[in-house]
């Protein structure tokens, strides 16, 4: 019997590591769809930059994405290579 239930939570547990990886990969493509110019929904011009927020000195940017056309809205968690703590810049 405990042999069963430890398959299926390894099984379940499997499950739940391919659906966020695919969640992640779904994520990924439309950013790039939204640096191209476009809607990932619609497939139209007109998305843009609403928010922009920074989590801290070397930590990554909350950016906001929506569309006019649609209504399309969406946040990303992006690095900042540009950022850097303090006056001197980093090192």
């Amino acid at each position: 019997m405990d042999y069963y239930l430890l398959a299926f939570l390894l099984i379940v547990l499997i499950g739940s590591v391919l659906v966020y990886i695919y969640y992640l990969k779904e994520k990924r493509e439309e950013l790039k769809t939204i640096h191209r110019g476009f809607c990932p929904a619609c497939k139209q011009e007109g998305i843009e930059l609403i928010d922009q927020r920074s989590s801290g000195c070397s930590g990554p940017q909350l950016l906001t994405f929506e569309c006019s056309a649609c209504g399309y809205t969406n946040s990303f968690a992006v690095d900042n290579p540009k950022s850097c703590c303090g006056s001197g810049g980093c090192h």
